[in-house]
Formats: structure tokens, sequence, C-alpha cells
């Protein structure tokens, strides 16, 4: 620990990432990527961009992706947001909307990033345990609060919350924000941005990292009315005011405009998804009902650290929790029929 660190820095836990192994030929199920490559259209919209005008700053207010999100969306473009990756979307939604409160609420198991932020923007929270199904009680929400946030489908369980159930809690908190993280919307959910007309304290937030295969070029965005942007705005623009490259707005703006391509990998994802899930089924897990690009799976007879271990050391990874409610689950990434085939054959062995 640094002495030169302030007091702030000291007391922070950072998050921990999805481990990224430098070793070749794994079978690599632990972050939630696409098992499916960005949109061809996307990658000509990019490649197009390698040229002199690198040289020059990019739009420093993302005009065209933001209106082309608006066309998708059906709503106006002061009513959208972007930013490098939902990550960067939420930290600067925490310092515009929760910063200093000191009552935020989110479920007990879920995205760990949200601690993180409550740490680094001085924000007292309140976790509310999930159910005994790992699911969220829109009841437990009605609870007096200086905000909420949540993700739907919440991770890293997978569960999804119906729109009458996400209404009902905006519907109770005229007097805060509440956040939905929807990171994982587009693997079989409905999204609540048609709700933001109606709530004036509804934001949405998405990424292009999952559904639209962009992790590597970290773009995300929020939808909701235009005060709640204009926020986000400011904090925007009084941290970093180019926030997103050349490359990355014509990449994002392309993706939203393979409407096609979009669809059929989303589809594909739920497909493999259904697979996985019958086939750690025919294994003897137990697995929460998904609807993301990953499973939450547990085995009632062994240990999920020692699974994990053992998927490892065959060249397989997936994700462990430590928590103390999930300590028997894995969380793994739905990928290519080869890769969850690979996936099921060492758990065959192991399990045996």
């Amino acid at each position: 620990m640094s002495q030169y660190w302030s007091e702030a820095v000291q007391r922070l836990v950072p998050y921990v990432p999805g481990e990224q192994p430098k070793i070749s030929n794994l079978t690599k199920l632990n972050t939630n990527e696409n098992p499916f490559g960005p949109s061809p259209k996307a990658l000509e919209a990019m490649q197009k961009k390698i040229n002199d005008d690198l040289r020059l700053y990019p739009d420093p207010n993302a005009d065209a992706l933001k209106q082309t999100i608006a066309n998708y969306y059906g709503v106006q473009k002061n009513q959208v947001f972007v930013g490098n990756g939902s990550d960067e979307v939420l930290a600067h939604a925490f310092a515009a909307f929760f910063q200093g409160k000191q009552r935020v609420l989110f479920p007990d198991v879920t995205y760990s990033f949200y601690p993180v932020y409550c740490q680094l923007y001085g924000v007292a929270h309140q976790t509310v345990p999930l159910d005994e199904y790992f699911c969220i009680r829109p009841s437990d929400y009605t609870q007096p609060n200086d905000g909420i946030i949540f993700p739907n489908p919440n991770a890293p369980t997978g569960c999804l919350l119906g729109l009458a159930q996400i209404e009902q809690i905006v519907q109770a908190n005229p007097h805060s924000v509440v956040l939905v993280d929807e990171a994982y919307i587009d693997f079989g959910g409905d999204s609540a941005v048609n709700l933001i007309q109606t709530y004036p304290n509804l934001l949405v937030t998405q990424t292009l990292s999952k559904s639209r295969s962009l992790a590597g070029m970290r773009v995300g965005l929020a939808l909701g009315q235009a005060d709640l942007i204009e926020g986000l705005e400011r904090v925007k623009n009084s941290f970093n005011s180019y926030p997103l490259d050349r490359v990355a707005q014509a990449g994002a703006a392309a993706a939203f405009e393979d409407e096609d391509y979009f669809r059929c990998t989303c589809q594909q994802v739920m497909a493999n998804r259904a697979t996985l899930t019958q086939a750690l089924q025919a294994l003897g897990f137990e697995v929460l009902p998904s609807f993301a690009n990953f499973v939450f799976a547990r085995h009632p007879q062994r240990d999920a650290a020692a699974i994990s271990t053992g998927l490892r050391q065959q060249g397989v990874i997936v994700r462990h929790f430590s928590q103390s409610r999930i300590n028997q689950f894995l969380r793994i990434s739905i990928g290519t029929e080869t890769q969850q085939s690979r996936l099921i054959s060492v758990l065959t062995s192991l399990l045996a």
C-alpha cells in the first residue's frame, strides 16, 4: 500500500474482472463474450475509418451514433447517452444520481461493480436479498431509498424480471432514479426502453459488448428522459469530453443498422443456451432459468470450486464466485457448439 495514496484509494476494494488467460487452445467460457463475431458491416465501417482522419478528434457528442440509436429505439436524440462501455456509463450514472446518497438499493447477488462504484463515489447502499429462487421481488423495493439499480436479466444469475414487474418498481419510487442495467436483455427479454417516455425517473443502460459482439470496442449507452441524459452529459463533459473514438462510433452505428445479423446471432446464442442447459441437467446439475448469454448452475453432490479447478486443469475455464449464497454455483458463458461439447465431455469425465 503506497504512502502516497489518498485515504479513499486505500479503502477501495477494486472490481475483479473475468480472467483473460494468455494460454492458447483454451475453451474459454468465463467472461460472457459472444461466441459469434461482430457484424461484417460493422467491421467494414470500422476499417473505413482507419485513415488519415485519425489525426483529428472525433465528434465529442457522437451525434450520428446517437441519432442511429434514437431511430432504433424510437426515442429522441437528446434521450440517448453513449460512453466507453456500459461500465463507464454506469460510473457516470453513479456520479450524477447517487453520489453522496445514503440509501441506494441493489440485490445482494448482482453485478459486483455496483459496490465498487459505491466506494468510489461515497454512496451508502443497502443490499436487498433475492428470493429463494434467486429472483428479484418488486415488493422488496418499496422501502425508503435514494436510488435503485439492478441488472435485468440479473447477473450472475441470469434471471429475468418482466416489464410489468419493472414498472411496479418504477411506479413505487417516483422520487428516486431507478436504473435498469440491460447488458443481457437481447437474449430473450423485453427492454424497459418503452417505459422511459412515461417515467422520468427511469434510466436504462445497455452495451454492445454482448449481443453485438463488440466487447473489444467498448461502447455502451443509456436511454432516459432528457433531463437524466443531461445529468450524464454534465458528468461526462467534466471528466472527458471525447469519450468515443471515430472507429468506435462508426462500428457501433453500423452494428445497430445490421438488424438481420444481430437477430440471427442472438437466436443462435439462445439455441446454444437451451442445448447447454439440457446437457448440464442430464449430468445432474441444477440450472437457473437464464435469459442471458450464460447459465448459472450447481451440482447438488459436487463442490463448485473443485469442479472449476478440474475443468481448468483440462483447459476449460468457467467462472466461480466465492460469495456465500452462490459459492456452489458456476457461471458458464454460452459458447459455440464445439466449445460446449468440450465442456460437457470434460464434465462427464470429472463426474464419473
